[in-house]
């Protein structure tokens, strides 16, 4: 049964009524303010009426008046003339603000309703759903853009996580189908003997090699994507550079590859493990992907507040447009799922972990074949230690 999500219960009237309200509270006080003070204008400006002869009347709609209380009357009057027209003005005033009030914002909120509405309808199927508010460019409008720019962003990671799950779905699926059919062969055979049985070993150990490498890769990337790093310490990429060339120099040798280093220290700060899998799996690449007899060049060396590492090498031919291809993961010289040697992640782990440090990674196809790799990461002193 599906969970339901727990909404917190709202209370209270919306905003559409509270904007109102505050519009006619302030209407209404600004009204009574106003009649009060011409209450007290009417007032002082009949007060001063000069006073007539002593003893003498006049008649004030109709009644005979005494001089004396002629001032008091006339005030008296005036006043409540006033307050007579004042309260219908009042009440008019008060009507106005509030059939005013609600109808615009309404008017106002009416992009608030469509984009609550729009959030209400997504899915993960209908993320292609846009408001493209028109319209001034307003408050309403900004936080309009802020929430198709929002959806551009949420599509893009949904396609990306399909894409993943499905291609790792696929590359998990190859060993472990390959485990299956090497132990169901064997035990199937009545005769299978010592030999036979070193064989499937041998077979289900290189299919568990592949699974775990796949493992240790998606584990990487699901660390680093994140951006968050677990440790920062000095490391110079000269020195994690020579190391993985080590680790290589067998297969080097075995395809007469040649090796051109220019060798600079260039001290980073970041995690030193994610930093030797960056050079371990561009240096891996550089000798996987290369031809018999070719080369591989490796730099190393600083570029104002950067440390920069390239890696190039011969090989197959590139088209430029295939190049950023070659960062998503499960793609292998720009054809996805077709390699059987790898996982397919080294470049997409060097992105992230890149990333993950603060730097910049950018490739670009070798004239004649091949391909050439260059990585920025910030220096020791701009990351957070002082110079040596």
């Amino acid at each position: 049964m599906r969970p339901q999500r727990l909404v917190r219960p709202r209370r209270g009237p919306g905003l559409r009524v509270r904007l109102t309200l505050l519009a006619t509270g302030l209407s209404a006080a600004a009204s009574a303010l106003l009649l009060w003070l011409g209450w007290l204008l009417v007032g002082g400006v009949v007060a001063a009426v000069p006073d007539l002869p002593p003893g003498s009347t006049v008649k004030v709609n109709g009644v005979p008046v005494a001089t004396r209380q002629l001032g008091e009357a006339l005030q008296e009057a005036a006043r409540q003339r006033l307050l007579l027209a004042g309260s219908v003005a009042f009440l008019l005033a008060v009507t106005a603000t509030v059939l005013l009030a609600w109808v615009i914002t309404g008017q106002v909120l009416r992009p608030l309703h469509d984009v609550t509405a729009t959030a209400r309808r997504l899915s993960a199927e209908s993320l292609d759903e846009r408001l493209r508010l028109p319209g001034p460019r307003d408050e309403v409008a900004e936080l309009a853009d802020t929430f198709d720019a929002m959806l551009d962003r949420l599509q893009a990671a949904f396609q990306s996580q399909r894409r993943f799950v499905a291609n790792a779905s696929h590359e998990l699926r190859t060993p472990l189908a390959v485990v299956r059919t090497e132990v169901d062969v064997t035990l199937a055979d009545p005769a299978a003997d010592e030999a036979e049985l070193r064989r499937m070993a041998t077979v289900i150990r290189d299919a568990t090699l592949r699974a775990q490498q796949l493992v240790d890769g998606l584990l990487v990337l699901a660390r680093t994507e994140g951006g968050a790093l677990r440790t920062a310490e000095l490391a110079d990429l000269a020195g994690l550079v020579e190391a993985a060339l080590r680790i290589a120099s067998p297969e080097l040798r075995s395809r007469g590859l040649h090796v051109r280093k220019q060798m600079m220290p260039a001290l980073t700060v970041g995690d030193p493990a994610l930093l030797e899998r960056v050079v371990g799996n561009l240096v891996e690449n550089a000798v996987r992907h290369n031809i018999d007899g070719g080369w591989v060049e490796v730099c190393t060396g600083l570029a104002g507040a950067q440390a920069t590492l390239r890696v190039a090498s011969s090989g197959d031919v590139i088209a430029p447009e295939a190049v950023t291809a070659l960062f998503e993961p499960f793609r292998r010289g720009g054809v996805a799922r077709t390699a059987h040697d790898g996982a397919g992640l080294g470049l997409s782990i060097v992105r992230a972990v890149v990333a993950a440090h603060g730097g910049t990674v950018h490739a670009e196809p070798v004239p004649g074949g091949g391909l050439a790799v260059m990585v920025r990461l910030p220096t020791a002193w701009v990351a957070g230690l002082p110079r040596g």
